[in-house]
């Protein structure tokens, strides 16, 4: 009777370990929220001379990202929709929103974006390598940018033909070049030496004449 118990009954089920034990699948409907969070951004890089470089690419937004004033310098659009984040590394961060533009509900219906780039010359103005965005970007990473240079970025929202796409907004921004930011800092750490040290100098002088040179002249 006993072995035929167990034969109905089967033995207990083991009880799941925190630390041992494969992980479990996440939830459908958490992954999807999450994808959601975090959509991804489809890219094409167009050269300038008008063909394509390149293949669709994909790349995570920068959610979140705030431009501190040590490390960068943001230059925004006179509509305020477009943002270009200037850091001290030579890249440039692009951020945009859909409020700025004005109509209700303007997501609706959106295609994607067209990112046009253009640089000032000793006389002309060239153009430099444009992009197409999906729906999802709302922000683009220009990994580097020349310094000296003044750059001008147009960005357009594209909609389904019965609504007519609204003005472009630009910026206009200056990379300042990594040697004249090398410069700036060593001056400034050399600037500050020669001040702790004259400071010193003052209290040591102080002191001497203070406590060494009194009692003498009386």
């Amino acid at each position: 009777p006993p072995f035929l118990a167990l034969l109905c009954f089967g033995a207990p089920a083991p009880a799941l370990s925190a630390t041992a034990g494969p992980a479990l699948p996440a939830s459908p409907l958490r992954a999807g929220a999450e994808a959601e969070e975090q959509p991804w951004c489809p890219y094409k890089v167009v050269a300038a001379e008008g063909a394509e470089s390149g293949r669709l690419c994909f790349r995570t937004p920068a959610r979140g990202f705030q431009c501190a004033a040590r490390a960068c310098r943001a230059h925004r659009s006179p509509g305020g929709a477009l943002v270009a984040n200037v850091l001290r590394n030579g890249s440039v961060l692009l951020q945009w929103g859909l409020l700025q533009w004005g109509p209700p509900r303007p997501a609706a219906g959106l295609r994607g974006f067209a990112l046009n780039c253009s640089w000032d010359g000793t006389y002309t103005r060239f153009p430099c390598d444009s992009v197409e965005l999906g729906a999802a970007c709302r922000d683009y990473l220009l990994p580097e940018a020349h310094g000296s240079v003044r750059y001008r970025l147009c960005l357009q929202p594209r909609y389904a033909p019965p609504r007519p796409a609204p003005p472009a907004q630009c910026v206009e921004f200056r990379v300042e070049p990594a040697a004249m930011r090398d410069i700036v800092v060593a001056m400034t750490a050399v600037g500050g030496s020669i001040c702790v040290m004259l400071v010193f100098i003052c209290l040591l002088v102080a002191y001497i004449t203070e406590n060494l040179m009194s009692p003498a002249l009386a």
